[in-house]
């Protein structure tokens, strides 16, 4: 038999949208002459809806979408959609097999993630039968994406007699994730000896990215087949009892996975959130540097305006740089000089600062002034301030709230300081957008006189490396002692991490590229008195 995995970038909310681009993937899959399409979790509302789910006026249109789709699609065909199911039994996270013009079955997810970025257990029920049924001369089980991270469900659907298991999934990428997923359903093959077609959505939502990167397992283990990474189509697949066979792509490299992330995020954060344009503040740095290209890249360098904003500290080869730059992607540019307005808050400060020395206050009203631009910017022509920060300043508080945090959208708030240059030379490897000297460059905030980053932080190959494992992997401190790294520097570093979580509740949103990203991932109280660092001689 054929059966189709339509591989779809849905938008949360758009129930008629998302219900009009399922419809016209159904249709194309029964003149493809497939007789089941898979398509991913939560397709009719988008996922994850979050608290949407639990009014009823939204559950209400979700199911009526589903009704509706169920009239309209192709009635020869096995169309699986996933939407919340609201009964008098109470609200699952469901999986509906609609065929001969209604709703035939329904699935309901038995495995509820509530770790990471996940609390679905705050939101849905939990349902625990299975749910099996016959296409073309095949008996077919369903599970929905957390489900075969758990043993369980998978055998049940055995016990009930199906042959193939399908795994409708809304699973958002992080580094190395295709190969988790592939390992964990091979774990459950061996459970239940059931060959599995794993479905993926993909897009942007918020913080969350979406890969696809679908697949098939045989009933060997092997992956017969393997759709796209970052690509939006219907992919076909030929069955038979325990084998298929279907496309082979190859999935991206690390660094190419990862920057292929970062720009579909900013492409669906922009245009499903209807903005007109992305302005961002050029600096002549790698970080703002790598966020242009992404930038550009994402929404196209006719809408993107880069805007450099010099003071006295701003070196010339900064300007020289960022001109350069601005030239090579075609995107528009400007120079806004912040001294003068810099000049009106220090004299307007002059009485309520006498007698004080200059410190980093200074230095903070010239991002400040910075930021004050931009949102003016973004105000009056309706665009999206992208802020440049990445997470190593993000973790230790390098950076200034209202000044260089102000902005829509963190584009790299989950990508290390040392993963940036590894970003921009992948991109330089396509085309050289971003000026050499712009990579070779110490890197400087400039907001004082021959001002570098390691005045202040710990040289980024050891930064990174502690974060990853103070952030990421929750080590203590004695632990990454132990790996190694003077224990002044771990101390110092820990206490600037949770003395920054104030900063970082103010952040905006940007793409989680990492297992554990500021944001849902990582959720600390601002307000403690636990020391971490405490327990170091």
């Amino acid at each position: 038999m054929k059966l189709g995995i339509a591989q779809l970038n849905l938008t949360v909310g758009d129930i008629a949208g998302n219900t009009a681009r399922l419809l016209a993937a159904a249709q194309e899959a029964h003149a493809a002459g497939a007789a089941l399409l898979l398509t991913p979790e939560m397709s009719i509302c988008g996922y994850p809806a979050e608290d949407l789910v639990l009014r009823r006026d939204f559950t209400a249109a979700c199911a009526a979408a589903v009704e509706k789709l169920a009239a309209d699609a192709p009635p020869e065909l096995a169309l699986i959609v996933g939407y919340p199911e609201r009964d008098g039994h109470g609200l699952f996270n469901a999986a509906a097999l609609l065929r001969g013009g209604r709703i035939e079955t329904v699935y309901r997810k038995h495995h509820l993630p509530n770790h990471s970025v996940f609390d679905e257990q705050r939101v849905f029920d939990a349902g625990d039968a299975a749910c099996v049924f016959a296409c073309d001369g095949l008996t077919f089980g369903l599970n929905i994406c957390g489900d075969i991270w758990e043993p369980g469900p998978a055998t049940r659907a055995m016990e009930a007699g199906a042959d193939w298991l399908l795994v409708p999934n809304a699973s958002p990428f992080h580094l190395n994730k295709e190969c988790e997923r592939v390992a964990v359903a091979r774990a459950r093959l061996v459970e239940a000896g059931l060959p599995i077609i794993y479905a993926n959505m993909v897009g942007g939502q918020d913080e969350l990215v979406f890969d696809g990167a679908s697949f098939a397992l045989n009933a060997d283990g092997e992956v017969a087949a393997q759709c796209p990474a970052w690509q939006e189509g219907l992919f076909y697949l030929d069955l038979d009892r325990d084998t298929c066979s279907g496309p082979q792509h190859a999935l991206p490299g690390e660094e190419a996975a990862v920057y292929d992330a970062l720009v579909m995020a900013v492409r669906d954060y922009f245009g499903k959130n209807g903005f007109k344009g992305v302005h961002l503040g050029l600096s002549g740095g790698i970080d703002s540097a790598l966020t242009l290209a992404i930038a550009a890249d994402a929404i196209g360098p006719d809408r993107v305006h880069a805007v450099m904003m010099p003071s006295d500290y701003t070196a010339s080869i900064s300007v020289e740089d960022s001109r350069d730059m601005a030239k090579r992607l075609g995107v528009r540019y400007s120079e806004i000089a912040i001294r003068p307005i810099y000049d009106a808050f220090v004299t307007q400060l002059a009485g309520e600062f006498a007698g004080l020395a200059a410190d980093t206050t200074e230095e903070n009203l010239q991002a400040r002034t910075r930021g004050t631009l931009l949102m003016a910017l973004s105000n009056k022509f309706g665009t999206l301030v992208l802020t440049t920060g990445n997470k190593s300043e993000m973790a230790v508080g390098y950076a200034t709230l209202y000044g260089d945090m102000a902005g829509g959208f963190g584009v790299l708030k989950d990508v290390a300081k040392t993963r940036v240059y590894l970003l921009a030379n992948y991109r330089n490897s396509l085309s050289a957008v971003i000026p050499q000297r712009i990579i070779d460059r110490p890197p400087s905030a400039e907001l004082r006189p021959d001002q570098t980053d390691q005045d202040s932080l710990p040289p980024y190959d050891v930064l990174d490396a502690i974060l990853e494992a103070y952030v990421e992997r929750d080590l203590s401190a004695r632990e990454i002692v132990a790996q190694g790294f003077d224990g002044a520097i771990v101390r110092r570093v820990i206490r600037m991490v949770d003395l920054a979580e104030y900063k970082r509740r103010q952040a905006p949103p940007g793409p989680r590229i990492s297992p554990r990203n500021f944001g849902k991932d990582r959720r600390y109280p601002i307000t403690s008195k636990y020391r971490p660092e405490g327990n170091l001689p």
